[in-house]
Parts: structure tokens; sequence; C-alpha cells
């Protein structure tokens, strides 16, 4: 099971054990990290999970696309590396995987 870490705009940080298959949201979600709101249940349609990816990771996540680069450009500061959670899959090779919570989350 991959371990992923979520660190919160304060530099708080939160390990969670998220089973492959699941979302990254999901492992925030099941964990009670705070700052991943999910309030449409990982639909892509609300953006209230956006997380900015690790650098390293990114060919391991790949980029947004689609419907979820259009929702992210309703988030205040997206980057490069921004992600909605409920889009990224977790897989083995995302063991490590360090994610970010953007302050606009809380």
């Amino acid at each position: 099971m991959p371990l992923i870490k979520y660190i919160d705009h304060s530099g708080g940080e939160y390990e969670a054990d998220v089973d492959v298959g699941k979302t990254v949201m999901d492992g925030a979600m099941d964990n009670m990290i705070d700052g991943i709101l999910a309030e449409c249940g990982g639909c892509c349609s609300c953006a209230t999970c956006h997380v900015y990816v690790d650098e390293k990771f990114i060919p391991v996540t790949g980029t947004a696309d689609g419907m979820e680069k259009e929702m992210l450009t309703a988030v205040n500061e997206p980057k490069d590396n921004s992600r909605l959670s409920c889009q990224i899959f977790v897989t083995e090779e995302m063991d490590g995987m360090t994610v970010r919570i953007p302050e606009s989350q809380y």
C-alpha cells in the first residue's frame, strides 16, 4: 500500500497509506486530512480537492487534461503541477509521493 504525504499550507505533514486504485482524495478523506473538501465526492466538478504534486512525481501522475484542466482554471493560484486529487488514481509507483494542499483550500 503506497504511502502518500500531504502537507498543508502551514507546513503540517500528514501521511496516509492509500490502497492502489483509490484516489489521492480518497486517502485524505479516509484519514480525515483537512484541506481536501471534496464537495462533489470525486466527480471532477468542484475543484475543492486541489493539490500541488511534488515535481518528481509528475511523470508518474501525469498532468491535468480535459475536464480536470478546465476545472483548474477556477482555483486560486494554479501552477503547472496543480491537480485535482480526485483524478489521481494511486499506483505502487506513487509510494512516497508528496502533495501540498494550497492555503485557498482552507
